[in-house]
């Protein structure tokens, strides 16, 4: 999959595509049901399927805040769509000129002009454009004129009536729920950062780990999980591993910022630099401080067998 932060000069191989359009934060369930539709519409045409997305999130424009509430930050992103047989994302830079733009200006100048797209498959509340002024009635008539179909997608549910929303998910992985979160999802929701050098406590415990900030990610709920973590190399595991991993600020040896350490089972190599995607699958207890070290440690003992058993049995 090729990624692009512009919508000029693209490719001609490029131009025609099927273009699932959104945010697309977490690509769950229902995101990946409209992507489906955008590629049997593309390979029906034998065009290319592109998603377009906006970098940083709308919401990170217009309120930002200091703590992201995003589920997959580009990186993450980028990888679960190439597994969906996306040919292209463009990740459009969200700035004050992109809110500026009227509806009729994004349609003509990012879609026709710059894309060439041939159709749009948008979720039935999509809006765009300055003031969130277009929608999906003004979508249709405007491919009607220019020449691209308009596919609205109706919404997902989990069961009975239940919506499948970004937003839904924020708050189960809060409250402590990783599995319910990947129930949405459609596969567990991972924290993907670089390992950085810390202060090797794990280590002289004979519980090495592997530390990592979240940086531009949304912090789940404080408490230790157990984990299966893929070692990346560029945009491919390499390696997969179960694990026992704390995120939290470690009360016994507080530390300024909520920081993810991984202890993976049976592993011995060096991690430091190298990007990892640890996967929450379940919760095992929250946070807490403990009399002394030797408490400490028979405690995670006790959650790294926990973790395994709870490994042992999910597939």
């Amino acid at each position: 999959m090729r990624i692009f932060r512009h919508y000029d000069d693209v490719p001609a191989a490029l131009r025609g595509a099927v273009v699932a359009i959104g945010n697309f934060d977490g690509v769950h369930r229902g995101h990946r049901a409209l992507i489906a539709e955008a590629k049997v519409q593309a390979e029906a045409r034998r065009s290319p399927l592109a998603v377009l997305s906006f970098e940083p999130h709308p919401q990170e424009f217009f309120r930002p805040s200091p703590e992201s509430f995003r589920l997959t930050p580009l990186r993450a992103k980028a990888r679960l769509l190439a597994d969906l047989g996306v040919d292209a994302l463009f990740a459009l830079n969200f700035d004050a000129e992109m809110a500026r733009r009227t509806p009729q200006d994004f349609v003509l100048n990012v879609l026709v002009h710059g894309l060439g797209i041939s159709g749009a498959v948008v979720g039935h509340d999509f809006e765009f454009g300055q003031r969130r002024a277009g929608n999906l009635a003004t979508l249709s008539y405007m491919g009607e004129m220019e020449g691209f179909t308009v596919t609205a997608f109706d919404t997902v549910t989990a069961s009975g009536d239940e919506k499948i929303s970004s937003t839904l998910i924020r708050r189960m992985l809060k409250e402590a729920r990783p599995e319910e979160a990947a129930r949405l999802l459609g596969h567990p929701w991972a924290v993907e950062a670089r390992v950085e050098h810390g202060d090797a406590r794990g280590r002289t415990m004979g519980f090495p780990t592997a530390n990592m900030h979240l940086g531009h990610c949304l912090a789940p709920a404080f408490g230790v999980y157990a984990v299966r973590v893929n070692i990346l190399e560029g945009d491919r595991a390499v390696s997969r591993h179960d694990g026992v991993a704390n995120f939290g600020i470690r009360p016994m040896y507080q530390v300024p910022v909520p920081l993810m350490e991984t202890h993976l089972f049976d592993f011995d190599g060096d991690l430091y630099g190298k990007y990892l995607s640890v996967e929450l699958i379940q919760y095992i207890r929250p946070e807490a401080k403990f009399a002394d070290l030797d408490a400490l440690i028979a405690q995670i003992r006790s959650d790294a067998a926990k973790a395994r058993e709870i490994l042992a049995k999910t597939a």
